[in-house]
């Protein structure tokens, strides 16, 4: 299986953008060497621009040059993403319903040397929370880089959360991206798992185990939180003994809280995986906390067993 580095990812896709389109601008707030805009920089000074540890300010900045007609991307940890720059988000970009794509790296846990201070675990409920914006969490490389091509031409703001570490791709090569659309990853007829990002590459292994023993085990990737077709869901739910959704963000207003919310009133058995009501933790490894915090294949099989 093909391993990539979404932000990595991210930062190479930005610069072939780049090329294909002058409109569009990249704007970082002091991290640009882990945010991977640095490769952006070095191709297109004249079109980047180094906001310092202000990310307030570099948000209403690009308010401003959406105003202009260019596309602007901004960037940070996606702690200080969705938490730094809120109001700014809220009222210069959402409320006019602008050009603006706010992209937040190191997300979830995945900064695991830094602390809770560092950790993203709300963001993406923060991020939905907000009228007119779009909220994306890509599986993988291969996602990453069909979502940032997609949301150039997209109308109205955006939010991508990005990993810091590698992955393996489950994203089809030749899949196109839709914003909105869940994404069966493996086909199977007893438990439905719901996951989105690095959750997808885990739930295709707990899969594959379950199906040794003759669980049957369907994947899907809900890559898009907002918008999201919600027939496609159901369709997708359907049929089966039980229902597991698996997140590497705060079981409260993520993809747990999507798809009960969209499930409710149908009594289909649910079990979800992420992050109880706590912060984050340093930690000697992403794996360490990733096996802390529950976000395992292990609990992903232990869960479709009890569904069964």
């Amino acid at each position: 299986m093909k391993v990539q580095n979404p932000r990595q990812v991210y930062g190479e896709t930005l610069v072939e953008l780049g090329r294909e389109n002058k409109d569009i601008v990249v704007l970082e707030a002091d991290l640009g060497k882990s945010t991977m805009t640095s490769l952006f920089e070095e191709e297109f000074p004249e079109r980047f621009f180094e906001m310092g540890i202000g990310e307030a300010n570099m948000t209403s900045f690009a308010a401003g040059l959406s105003l202009t007609g260019k596309i602007a991307f901004t960037n940070s940890f996606a702690v200080f993403a969705a938490g730094r720059s809120f109001d700014q988000i809220r009222q210069a970009i959402c409320i006019p319903s602008l050009n603006v794509r706010i992209v937040g790296s190191s997300a979830g846990l995945s900064d695991f040397g830094d602390g809770a201070t560092h950790q993203s675990v709300e963001d993406v409920a923060i991020m939905r929370a907000v009228p007119n914006m779009t909220v994306l969490v890509p599986a993988d490389g291969t996602e990453t880089r069909k979502m940032v091509r997609k949301i150039v031409g997209y109308k109205g703001p955006v939010y991508l959360r990005i990993n810091r570490h590698d992955i393996p791709d489950t994203f089809p090569e030749e899949q196109e991206f839709v914003v909105g659309k869940p994404y069966q990853i493996r086909e199977g007829s007893d438990v439905t798992v719901f996951a989105n990002g690095i959750m997808v590459s885990k739930a295709v292994e707990a899969a594959e185990i379950l199906g040794k023993e003759g669980i049957s085990v369907r994947v899907v990737n809900v890559s898009s939180l907002k918008p999201v077709d919600e027939d496609e869901i159901k369709r997708f739910a359907s049929g089966v003994k039980g229902i597991v959704t698996a997140e590497e963000h705060s079981l409260i207003g993520g993809l747990a809280s999507v798809i009960t919310y969209i499930m409710r009133g149908n009594a289909t058995p649910l079990i979800p995986i992420g992050i109880e009501d706590r912060f984050g933790q340093s930690a000697h490894s992403y794996d360490e906390l990733l096996e802390e915090y529950g976000l395992t294949t292990d609990k992903i099989i232990d869960s479709v067993r009890r569904l069964m």
